[in-house]
């Protein structure tokens, strides 16, 4: 969980609810989503679940009552996620908060210099009150992410830079 960078087409709007908050989106292919949850779904009606190696084993005993629902979470809702685009279309760089699905944290730049001082000047979120520089918000851009934070021999801080 942190900051994630998001490719968006020229003029994407993130959608907004009727106070005009931000609707977290989750990343990622929704049809890629949808097809692994449709294929384990089947699994487990067969009697098996994931091996998380690419393959399956079978239930044990104590989960023989327990529905896909319980053990997997609810089959993915479409309006969930964000869209899918081409990378063609997807031109423009926004940095998203992902800590609650995914939310805007900045507008949409061309560059990924241009969103690294855009974020550093406006005093963009790293993590909670936390900031970070120009440097820092660059090194996360390439990256792609941040984790959150993390706690190391510097204190509690950001992952954001590093």
């Amino acid at each position: 969980m942190g900051r994630e960078l998001r490719m968006v087409p020229r003029g994407w709007e993130h959608p907004k609810d009727e106070k005009g908050k931000y609707i977290p989106l989750l990343a990622g292919s929704y049809s890629e989503r949808i097809k692994a949850w449709d294929e384990e779904n089947e699994q487990w009606q067969k009697g098996f679940h994931s091996d998380y190696h690419g393959g399956w084993k079978p239930k044990e005993e104590k989960y023989k009552d327990v529905s896909f629902n319980e053990w997997g979470g609810l089959r993915p809702l479409k309006e969930n996620y964000m869209p899918e685009w081409t990378m063609e279309g997807a031109v423009m760089l926004v940095m998203y908060e992902d800590t609650s699905e995914g939310t805007p944290i900045s507008p949409a730049f061309e560059t990924p210099e241009e969103l690294a001082y855009w974020l550093a000047n406006n005093g963009a979120s790293a993590f909670g009150a936390m900031t970070a520089s120009y440097e820092e918000w660059l090194i996360t851009i390439k990256k792609g992410y941040a984790v959150g934070a993390i706690m190391d021999s510097r204190g509690f801080r950001s992952g954001v830079g590093l």
